[in-house]
């Protein structure tokens, strides 16, 4: 328990469960109170209600404008002000790309770029003009290929750019704008990896510092550059992933059972 966080307010989409929840719990740790933001209502107030009062919980959709502009106002509603965004919201397909579907394309885009652009909108027009802070969860795949994550590579590389556009534009209203990229992290997200020891296995040969990484990793980042230890730090996006990046990403292809 500390107090680097005291006397802020945080909104965080994907806010239910894995990073975002690991985030939530960090933030309020240290003295923030959190907004939680998340698609899957039931589980997003359960998470809100195991955090305590520190907490509350908007089910909404980060494709839907109307739906970020709200989960940003519950926040200046019920805590006063916001002065972190985390955007956590994210999903993703395994597909080659000549048999991914348009469907499943914009999907992803939408999860993982748009989602970030309409939350990032909102956050910083709350944040204005005292300032503050937006994280945007990337991945090592906006910088590493993965065979078959066409969608998902694109978009996150996406939210990198994104992140740099954002910071440059933003500065002078006090706000950074920063980036975290994990690598493999356990998650619900990723249980296709617990459940495979093969697969995990494949992951791991190209981790350097040998093991998945967890959400305290990541909620150790988030904590970091929400916090005045890294008020010169905007534009870019901290990867933490065990240096996978100085390695490749593994070959899932060879993993995928016929017709999946």
């Amino acid at each position: 328990m500390g107090n680097r966080l005291s006397g802020k307010v945080a909104v965080i989409t994907g806010g239910a469960s894995g990073i975002g929840r690991g985030i939530a719990q960090r933030y309020v740790d240290e003295g923030a109170r959190v907004v939680l933001a998340d698609r899957n209502g039931p589980l997003v107030q359960e998470t809100a209600k195991a955090l305590g009062a520190a907490a509350a919980a908007v089910e909404m959709d980060v494709t839907r404008e109307a739906d970020v502009e709200r989960a940003v106002a519950e926040a200046r509603a019920r805590f006063g002000g916001v002065h972190i965004g985390v955007n956590c919201a994210g999903l993703g397909y395994s597909v080659p790309l000549t048999e991914q579907t348009e469907a499943q394309w914009d999907t992803v885009v939408d999860v993982c770029l748009k989602g970030v652009f309409l939350s990032m909108k909102h956050e910083a027009r709350a944040m204005a003009p005292a300032g503050g802070v937006i994280i945007n969860i990337a991945s090592i795949n906006a910088r590493q290929p993965g065979a078959g994550l066409s969608a998902y590579c694109a978009a996150k590389a996406g939210v990198e750019m994104l992140t740099r556009v954002a910071a440059l534009e933003l500065g002078a209203q006090k706000i950074r704008v920063v980036g975290i990229g994990p690598g493999l992290i356990d998650t619900p997200l990723t249980t296709f990896q617990q459940e495979r020891p093969h697969v995990r296995e494949a992951f791991l040969e190209n981790v350097p510092l040998g093991r998945v990484g967890t959400t305290d990793d990541i909620a150790g980042a988030a904590l970091f550059l929400a916090s005045d230890d890294a008020s010169w730090i905007s534009g870019d996006t901290l990867f933490v992933d065990g240096a996978a990046l100085t390695k490749k990403f593994p070959e899932l292809g060879r993993f995928r059972r016929p017709g999946a």
